[in-house]
């Protein structure tokens, strides 16, 4: 499913879900998605991003989907790779 990147609203609260297979292990809030998405790409553990949900409003998106955003032309932050994001 392609995603239209202007759609999708950067400063909206999200919501994001690591996951160890199909156990969600924890659960953490964020002011922007811009945020949820930075810290799932550059802070979360690998092995929890490949299975990890972000919510925004009642959207539901997967790892490629965050990773899409932040590779986004419209994503809002500089990115910063880390050993953690360069598995992807």
């Amino acid at each position: 499913m392609a995603i239209l990147m202007k759609e999708f609203d950067f400063q909206a609260a999200a919501e994001l879900f690591p996951a160890r297979g199909r156990q969600i292990v924890s659960y953490k809030r964020f002011d922007t998605a811009a945020l949820a998405i930075q810290y799932a790409i550059e802070e979360l553990d690998p092995a929890l991003l490949q299975h990890a949900v972000l919510q925004v409003d009642d959207e539901r998106y997967d790892v490629g989907a965050i990773q899409d955003f932040y590779a986004s032309a419209a994503y809002p932050f500089e990115r910063h790779f880390s050993a953690k994001s360069s598995g992807k």
